[in-house]
């Protein structure tokens, strides 16, 4: 059966990474939609779109019914359904080929076997792969901990907890419950034990219907958060290292003979992953099967040179794989760009993203043929980041001839990266792809916890650095209030007949909190309170270029600076600078009580921990949110008494919004923002 078109039922980067690929064979491409994501590339992008009425999953993405009614009304002939919602359920696939569409996926009896990883282990298990014992939550015992709660038909970190405590087992297991649910409609979890450094290595496969089985390479994604990966390579640095040792058996062939076990098992089709957790012996452990395409698909693309969908596709289709499978060449690393903030407990972030501009990308959801970075997106300039769906905003991924190449092209346009309007976790992927234990390959998913989540989310740039940057910033916005004022247009800034006081501009900075720059613009130069001998070239509304002293001699800088309503953003090769331009005067009504929890983000009220008038520890959860189908803990700033509590059960709450009020004791730490 040949396509002619494919409807993806998913939104965002993987749709346009498929259609990407279905222009290029030239298959006509339908996307579907929420209200929230009317406006989103994804839609644009396909050739017809068709609505699913709703805001959230479980009113539009994960209504398999709906989005079989779209394919058959815009024509399409087959269903792509990417990753996440209901790519890996069965039922789905089932109703998509009785419904008369190509399914572009493995077979539905290998879904079910894969769905459940309670049953999948156990398959694995008699099909001779390596597993971890699995364990019943009712039988965890005191010594069995650390144990982690999965749930089993999940992925991507939904519905995971690692409990320590006996007594937080049962708490952390309704947690995973409530989670699973809301993120795949299945709240069944189950146990096993928690490893607290390991490294965890996935091998594609990519099977055919004619009974080729393709072990297509491994991939090394062990820099994860909340056990969802951040930094993902391939090849990987552990089984690259084995692979050196003398006299042993080579852990590459060990790993693909097991995923081929594994797919032969099932008598699996088309692209699929399957995971394993690994140690420093190179000894591993089957955690899972993804029976779809991995959001990490495009590092082994780039080296093999392989199109993954494509080859979906052709499988699908009825095509075999070709005669040779082709040899890996190069490496190639990616990151996810999240709006999160890392170092307020990645509290997800959600928001207009005014500008999204990675600095030398060679391609789009393309494999690239020589070093350098490929980009695959699922914002533009202006896209908004809902509070309905997970924070990824891109994936950049670098290929190099070597690793050391990929890793500093890649830190290279990230740091260089035009990044305005949320928060991201830029900043971390940089200093994560130039740490030295990063560099010699030493990652493992406790990275974060061995090197310091505090030190690794800091800011590029430095404090003295930032400070010039505001300074830059101040000059900026007095030459655009120049450029729009009716009366002295043409004057110099601060320009006077007499000495008289300095001019003064303040900025909020979300790192390092509120900065005055208080600057003249004379006779004799620019003189700047703090600053010695800096000297102003060209002030204009959006660049600003200074020469800053350094020993006997002086650097010149430029600075662009681009304003978004009160939001001033300040990009340099020094570093990326996000500012708030505060008024000269402050209005009392925006003026927040001390100890007030206010909400880090959009989101539902989903339990309350405490009542108005309670006692409170500090740290003590008052209430959880739930947003971007993650649950998130408002814990108390400090020991005291819940004074206000403005929110119940069940309500919307906006970001900023005054949740509650904890008047501290007068020994206690105050703090104006719950704890996510």
């Amino acid at each position: 059966m040949e396509i002619t078109n494919v409807l993806v039922a998913n939104r965002g980067e993987i749709a346009r990474r498929v259609f990407a690929t279905c222009r290029r064979m030239g298959i006509a491409t339908t996307a579907i939609y929420s209200d929230a994501d009317a406006d989103a590339p994804h839609v644009a992008q396909a050739d017809a779109a068709v609505r699913l009425s709703g805001n959230t999953p479980g009113e539009t993405y994960l209504r398999g019914d709906l989005i079989i009614e779209a394919a058959l009304a815009a024509g399409a002939d087959a269903v792509h359904p990417g990753y996440g919602f209901l790519s890996e359920n069965a039922e789905f696939a089932r109703a998509v080929q009785s419904a008369g569409l190509l399914w572009i996926g493995p077979p539905v009896a290998a879904i079910e076997q894969m769905g459940s990883k309670v049953e999948s282990k156990k398959l694995m298990d008699a099909a001779g792969v390596p597993v971890l014992k699995q364990l019943d939550p009712d039988a965890v015992t005191a010594d069995l901990l650390p144990v982690l709660i999965k749930a089993s038909a999940g992925g991507g970190g939904r519905g995971m907890r690692v409990v320590r405590e006996l007594a937080d087992l049962t708490p952390q297991i309704e947690a995973a419950q409530r989670e699973a649910a809301s993120a795949f409609g299945d709240p069944t979890v189950f146990c096993e034990r928690y490893l607290e450094t390991g490294r965890h290595i996935e091998v594609q496969i990519m099977a055919d219907t004619h009974g080729t089985v393709w072990s297509v390479g491994e991939r090394e994604c062990s820099i994860q958060r909340r056990h969802q990966k951040v930094v993902e390579e391939a090849p990987s640095p552990l089984v690259e290292r084995i692979e050196g040792e003398p006299g042993r058996k080579s852990m590459r062939e060990r790993l693909f003979e097991a995923s081929r076990l594994a797919a032969e098992a099932i008598g699996y089709e088309g692209a699929g992953t399957v995971e394993f957790l690994a140690d420093e012996a190179g000894e591993f452990y089957f955690l899972e099967m993804n029976t779809r395409l991995q959001v990490e698909h495009p590092v082994t693309e780039q080296v093999t040179g392989l199109d993954l969908v494509r080859l979906q596709l052709q499988v699908a289709a009825g095509h075999p794989l070709p005669d040779r499978q082709p040899g890996p060449h190069g490496h190639a690393i990616e990151v996810r760009l999240y709006a999160e903030d890392p170092a307020h407990d990645w509290q997800p972030q959600s928001g207009p993203v005014y500008k999204l501009d990675i600095p030398g990308v060679a391609g789009e959801f393309t494999v690239l043929r020589e070093p350098g970075v490929r980009l695959d997106t699922g914002v533009v300039d202006g896209s908004v980041v809902g509070v309905h769906y997970d924070p990824m905003l891109s994936k950049v991924i670098a290929y190099g001839e070597t690793r050391d190449q990929a890793a500093h092209l890649l830190a290279s346009a990230l740091q260089r990266a035009k990044i305005h309007g949320l928060v991201t976790n830029r900043d971390l992927l940089v200093r994560v792809l130039r740490h030295p234990a990063f560099l010699a390959g030493d990652t493992d998913t406790a990275f974060f916890a061995t090197h310091g989540l505090d030190t690794l989310s800091a800011p590029l740039i430095s404090e003295a650095d930032e400070k010039l940057s505001i300074v830059a910033a101040a000059l900026a916005d007095a030459a655009a209030n120049r450029a729009n004022a009716r009366i002295g247009a043409g004057l110099p800034g601060g320009w006077r007949n007499l000495p008289s006081q300095p001019q003064s501009k303040s900025y909020e900075s979300r790192a390092s909190g509120t900065h005055e720059v208080r600057y003249r613009l004379t006779r004799a130069g620019l003189e700047v309170d703090g600053f010695s001998g800096l000297e102003l070239v060209e002030a204009t509304s959006d660049s600003v270029t200074l020469l800053v002293p350094a020993g006997t001699r002086s650097v010149r800088r430029r600075f662009e600076i681009a304003r978004y309503g009160d939001l001033v953003a300040v990009d340099s090769p020094l570093g990326p600078v996000a500012l708030k331009r505060l008024p000269r005067f402050a209005d009392p009504a925006d003026q927040v009580a001390q100890g007030s929890l206010l909400a880090p983000m959009p989101g539902a009220v989903i339990r309350l921990g405490a009542q108005a008038g309670d006692r409170v520890a500090k740290g003590q959860p008052i209430l959880w949110l739930e947003a971007m189908k993650m649950e998130h803990t408002i814990t108390a700033p400090a020991a005291g008494v819940l004074s206000e509590l403005n929110v119940q059960a069940g309500q919307q709450v906006d970001v900023g919004a005054v949740l509650a009020v904890v008047d501290a004791d007068t020994d206690g730490t105050d703090a104006t923002e719950g704890t996510a």
